[in-house]
């Protein structure tokens, strides 16, 4: 899928906070959040930043048209909630067998560390099924991924975890992550200009984030095209 650079550049340019960047923020009180309708997510009370919504609720009505249901499973996640979902892995019986960082590492095949995570910023979406054999065996899944990789860079979306096999490093692909890049671009280049190591902090095996590059081979391991 080639990346359209004017498109990616449509947008105006932002300053986001630090606390923005690490997911410190409160989405409901944000101005430039709003909430999902319900028509267009299987949860209750997710956010996206307006402009993200905008863009997808655009790219909904398209694959409507072609008979396709796009629907948000997960939308913008603070840094609280990233923290939960980590710290229930940490504790799991799959991940608790290894250890320190081999035991960071294990979770982080498809997990972000909180701080870490593209759902801070409300630009990330996940959609309809959270496993890789939907959108490979399954013959709705397979039509949804298709008019994904054909039409979503259309409406301002991009696949962010591709195949590994080009040499992109983190976590593993996920067919059902997809970006807003007009405005994750810009947030990507103000969390590696702000974010140090310092502030990947206060949860479960942070001390493990540097030695396994979680923000060079983890918040940066994209498609390379879209850096």
């Amino acid at each position: 899928m080639l990346v359209s650079s004017s498109l990616m550049n449509t947008q105006e340019e932002h300053t986001f906070t630090k606390a923005e960047l690490l997911g410190q923020v409160n989405y409901p009180t944000h101005p430039d959040f709003s909430i999902i309708p319900a028509e267009y997510t299987s949860k209750t009370q997710v956010y996206l930043r307006t402009k993200t919504l905008d863009a997808f609720k655009k790219m909904f009505y398209a694959a409507k048209e072609c008979g396709l249901d796009l629907k948000i499973i997960s939308a913008a996640r603070n840094f609280d909630s990233q923290k939960g979902i980590w710290e229930r892995k940490w504790k799991d019986g799959k991940y608790i067998k290894h250890f320190g960082a081999d035991r960071a590492k294990a979770i982080m095949r498809y997990s972000s560390m909180p701080g870490t995570s593209r759902h801070h910023w409300g630009t990330d979406i996940d959609v309809n099924d959270l496993n890789d054999s939907y959108f490979t065996s399954g013959a709705e899944g397979k039509k949804v991924y298709e008019w994904l990789t054909t039409h979503a860079n259309t409406f301002g979306f991009f696949q962010t975890y591709t195949s590994k096999e080009t040499g992109r490093t983190g976590y593993e692909e996920e067919k059902w992550h997809w970006s807003y890049m007009p405005l994750a671009k810009q947030l990507l280049e103000a969390y590696n200009a702000e974010i140090t190591y310092q502030a990947i902090v206060n949860f479960n095996g942070y001390e493990s984030a540097k030695p396994l590059g979680a923000l060079e081979l983890y918040v940066n391991g994209i498609d390379a095209k879209l850096k």
